[in-house]
């Protein structure tokens, strides 16, 4: 019998950016929204995170619906993805928020500065001193360094504590959290080599969206959410 062949992160790649190819005006307005929420995510650290972490899972429900619309006999329509994913995004988004006002409070007490642990649910800094006499380009810097500082976060999370294929398995499989936690783990385990190159990318990404191309940072969040569900696809779904 023949041995199924073994996934790639080059085919994950590809196979990304043709699922973008399909329903290319969804995704380009789902990069702006993401986009506008991050800008609104800067007025404080607690906003931030939840809006970018919502988004990120938010989209891998919209890559489904993107794939099942051209490639099924019976598609999923758009709302039906957003009011499907939205749950689970938003208990996600705020199980991480939580982990990180707990990490930073204790980090503030520590250090005796008191007032930032207030700082975490808002803090305006659109000021001349961030938008005066800069360029887009380190305006956009300093508005999703944020963004781009989160994802590496989840990526980290993901890769500790809860899964990569963990989200996915709940979200589309109905697993509950230790089932799907117990059959990610042992998909990355069977798939390091895939995983681990998938994992560099977007932590390389990341850093360049941090640095040099801070305006892709909303596309780089559509295309996390897209690889997540196509490597979770490759393993779970395809026969």
């Amino acid at each position: 019998m023949r041995k199924p062949k073994k996934p790639k992160f080059s085919d994950w790649l590809q196979q990304s950016f043709l699922l973008l190819g399909h329903t290319p005006w969804m995704w380009a307005g789902y990069a702006l929204f993401v986009g506008v929420l991050l800008v609104i995510g800067r007025l404080s650290p607690a906003l931030g995170i939840f809006s970018a972490v919502t988004c990120l899972f938010v989209g891998v429900g919209l890559a489904k619906y993107s794939d099942l619309k051209t490639s099924s006999e019976h598609p999923v329509g758009f709302y039906w993805a957003v009011n499907k994913s939205l749950p689970l995004a938003v208990i996600a988004a705020s199980g991480i928020v939580i982990f990180w006002f707990v990490f930073m409070a204790i980090a503030n007490l520590l250090a005796g500065e008191f007032y930032k642990i207030g700082q975490f649910f808002f803090y305006w800094e659109f000021n001349a001193e961030h938008l005066s006499h800069k360029s887009m380009r380190e305006i956009a810097g300093w508005i999703y360094s944020y963004a781009n500082i989160a994802l590496i976060f989840v990526l980290l999370m993901l890769n500790s504590f809860v899964g990569w294929f963990t989200h996915p398995l709940m979200l589309f499989n109905n697993e509950g959290f230790s089932q799907a936690k117990e059959q990610s783990d042992s998909a990355v385990s069977k798939n390091q080599g895939a995983i681990y190159k998938l994992l560099g990318f977007i932590f390389i990404e990341a850093i360049l969206c941090s640095t040099v191309t801070p305006l892709l940072t909303p596309v780089l969040y559509v295309l996390v959410s897209i690889l997540m569900y196509v490597s979770y696809k490759s393993i779970f779904e395809v026969k």
